[in-house]
């Protein structure tokens, strides 16, 4: 594939490497799965696919094509609800950690990926206004306003590559969806309320996760490392004690199997933000859908180098 035109005359960088794609049954026209890729340069061919990426509307990405790269959660508000909103991050760092906030009106996030566009580059949105889901779309350009502030947050799915390579199982990266593709996080909202900030409260959202009681420890360290992606587990153990009534059913995402000698593993979630919006109605907010979000340029390996440097 090489300098190959898209969108009306967009052009991919030039890059020698091979690869598959096969058409989605979510999006038929738009949505593209990329099956296989070989390239002498693994790291080239991430950063090339990255790029492929931001060229064609991807609704489902294969975390396994990836190399420690940093997923981030959106959140975009107008102006005037955003000293409140980072204040609300600053106070809920579990849920909210903040990687980037862009200057308002600007839709390019240079520290993370320079070159993006937030408008395009994520495979899903939500719209909210005034507390309402109104709209699933997968392009915000005609809804992009000057006073637009947009905030990129650490996300869990970041760290799951890391627990895989260390034998840790992520279950719903082991189970398939109704659609064949693999299944979306469990996520759930609780009865822990969250520090206000201004306009916006509202509960912690948490993300499970199923492992062997033996294993739980090891997870955590591993987690802890990166306060960035949520850190460690806000709760392991019986899902009542954090209000949730039926593990089976969650608020968002798909349920997965839950072994014999397994515990449920809960760490906060950045869909949490969603759930706040939805208390707050604030008069319109964009979000990534869940499950869906921005892949960034960054590498797990310069976050953890960064911790360690700040230590």
């Amino acid at each position: 594939y090489n300098n190959a035109e898209l969108h009306g005359g967009d052009r991919l960088p030039t890059c020698r490497f091979v690869f598959l794609i096969l058409m989605s049954t979510e999006a038929p026209r738009k949505s593209f799965v990329l099956a296989a890729a070989v390239r002498s340069s693994l790291d080239l061919l991430q950063a090339r696919l990255m790029d492929l990426f931001r060229f064609v509307n991807i609704t489902h990405v294969p975390l396994t094509l990836f190399n420690e790269v940093v997923e981030a959660n959106l959140v975009i508000l107008p102006r005037e609800y955003a000293f409140d909103f980072v204040l609300f991050c600053i106070r809920n760092p579990k849920p909210c950690p903040l990687l980037e906030v862009l200057d308002a009106g600007s839709y390019e996030p240079r520290q993370l990926s320079p070159g993006g566009d937030l408008r395009t580059d994520l495979p899903k949105y939500r719209v909210y206004e005034n507390g309402e889901l109104v709209d699933e779309v997968t392009d915000i350009t005609s809804l992009w306003r000057d006073d637009f502030v947009s905030f990129l947050l650490g996300c869990s799915f970041s760290f799951e590559q890391l627990l895989l390579r260390e034998g840790i199982p992520v279950r719903h990266l082991e189970e398939k969806g109704p659609t064949g593709a693999f299944k979306n996080v469990p996520m759930y909202r609780t009865n822990i309320a969250c520090q206000d900030a201004g306009r916006f409260k509202g509960p912690l959202v948490v993300s499970m996760r199923p492992l062997p009681a033996d294993l739980v420890a090891r997870a955590t360290e591993i987690t802890g490392r990166f306060p960035q992606l949520h850190g460690a587990p806000v709760h392991v153990g019986d899902p009542s004690a954090i209000g949730i009534k039926d593990i089976n059913t969650p608020d968002w995402g798909e349920a997965v199997t839950i072994h014999t000698g397994e515990v449920c593993v809960f760490w906060a979630c950045g869909v949490t933000p969603q759930a706040v919006m939805i208390e707050s109605k604030p008069f319109i907010v964009i979000t990534h859908a869940p499950g869906h979000m921005y892949i960034t340029d960054l590498t797990e390996s310069e976050l953890l180098h960064s911790n360690t440097a700040s230590s």
